[in-house]
């Protein structure tokens, strides 16, 4: 086995792979033992079947696996010993993919490959970065109570209609017909000449309405007269509206029942305490978001210092290649410069942990989980978990390996981004969260 590097520009080269007789022949021979003594060859005994035979029978196949053996096998090999250092892998040219075998004395194979480029840059306090420190305002904690009052309020029956929010249960009569239990949302009904049809009515009032003024959308009123949507052209929208019930939805009271509820028992006795709380969960939350904008603007700066040049048209090629039944070549080219900068910030994170010695514990494993486990339980409303159900829910999130590979990349990113953190000079800024929001936009 011979194997050439051929140089095609600065990021990319050409391997030649030369197979010589000696190379694979003692392979073919076994596998067309194996092939022999496995066979059931008519007219002969397991194992019996002449070497001719077996050879006219299975010899090129048994060539063209060998071969296709040898070649992965000997790329990695090359590529380890002489410490190449790739992206991508090896793509076959058009003429290694249409070996035929017609000359088994003489085979060559060539790949291209594609040059991860050298990386060298250093950090220091004269590497300036902004830093957005987000400023908690009145409205936003009036807002965060309010999602809050919501998120534990309770639909329930009610009165008379006031053509804002309420839910009604109503029954839909035409020409001695009936649709029973229908539901509607008067929320969602646009026109408030609509609306006003309803203001005042109570549980057992009839309305005559058309019903395609009251829900346009047409999925929607097909699903309310229970019809497909291709029948509604055929249907007299005139209905007499029966309503049966009337309910609302109502807000969540500040008491002592639902701080018990959202903190634990006695944690929290007053409003006050209650509105300390939420400033808490919004100064933990605006925290994440700007360690979060940091991250953006770090890398972005770092792109820009590392100045890392990619073997472009060899990327494209190989993910043309790898993914030819996946992904079609236009979608590669429109999605490429995204793919192109996860792959310098993959570098550049790779550079920094080598550079810097950076490694990660088990313990930044487990803390990681433990505060997946928080959220989780605070997205379903449970904010005041113990320890050992955070702990155990944490567990299983590491036990899934999917998962676990997701927080070694968000783990050792935070890592590189506490890194430069504590390297550049902060340009901190003072910002609303509406004002961060809008330069996303940009």
């Amino acid at each position: 086995m011979n194997i050439t590097q051929k140089k095609i520009d600065d990021l990319t080269a050409t391997l030649t792979l030369t197979i010589e007789k000696s190379d694979y022949e003692p392979l073919v021979k076994k596998n067309l033992n194996d092939f022999r003594r496995k066979a059931e060859i008519k007219g002969f005994r397991p194992g019996m079947a002449p070497v001719s035979l077996v050879e006219k029978m299975h010899g090129r196949a048994a060539l063209f696996e060998e071969i296709h053996k040898l070649l992965p096998e000997s790329l990695s090999k090359y590529i380890e010993d002489n410490k190449l250092n790739l992206l991508g892998e090896p793509i076959p040219s058009d003429a290694a993919e249409k070996q035929n075998m017609e000359d088994p004395d003489n085979l060559k194979f060539d790949f291209e490959i594609g040059f991860a480029p050298d990386i060298a840059f250093t950090l220091s306090e004269k590497d300036k970065i902004p830093f957005y420190n987000i400023t908690i305002t009145e409205e936003d904690k009036a807002m965060q109570k309010e999602i809050i009052l919501k998120q534990y309020g309770q639909v329930t029956a009610t009165e008379t209609i006031t053509g804002k929010d309420e839910y009604l249960q109503v029954d839909l009569v035409q020409d001695g017909k009936t649709i029973e239990d229908a539901f509607l949302f008067l929320k969602t009904i646009e026109k408030n000449a609509v609306k006003e049809l309803f203001t005042g009515k109570k549980a057992g009032d009839e309305i005559e309405a058309d019903v395609k003024k009251i829900i346009t959308n047409e999925a929607d009123l097909a699903e309310l007269l229970k019809v497909k949507k291709g029948e509604l052209a055929g249907i007299d929208p005139i209905f007499t509206i029966k309503i049966k019930e009337v309910k609302r939805f109502v807000a969540a009271e500040l008491n002592q029942d639902l701080y018990d509820r959202l903190f634990g028992e006695g944690i929290v006795k007053s409003e006050d305490e209650f509105m300390q709380k939420i400033t808490e969960h919004i100064r933990e939350k605006y925290t994440h978001e700007s360690d979060y904008r940091f991250s953006i603007d770090a890398y972005n700066a770092l792109l820009k210092k590392a100045h890392i040049e990619l073997p472009e048209a060899f990327l494209k090629r190989w993910l043309s290649y790898s993914n030819a039944e996946k992904i079609a070549p236009d979608v590669i080219e429109k999605e490429f410069p995204e793919f192109a900068d996860d792959l310098r910030q993959q570098m550049i994170r790779d550079y920094i942990l080598k550079e810097q010695k950076i490694e990660l514990k088990q313990d930044d494993f487990l803390e990681h989980a433990k505060k997946m486990a928080r959220y989780q339980f605070q997205m379903y409303g449970i904010h005041n978990a113990s320890e050992e159900q955070i702990e155990y829910y944490a567990n299983s999130i590491l036990a899934n390996e999917k998962e676990w590979k997701r927080i070694r990349e968000k783990l050792e990113s935070d890592k590189v981004i506490d890194y430069v953190k504590a390297t550049v000079t902060l340009d901190t800024k003072e910002i609303t969260n509406d004002k961060l929001q809008k330069l996303y936009e940009k």
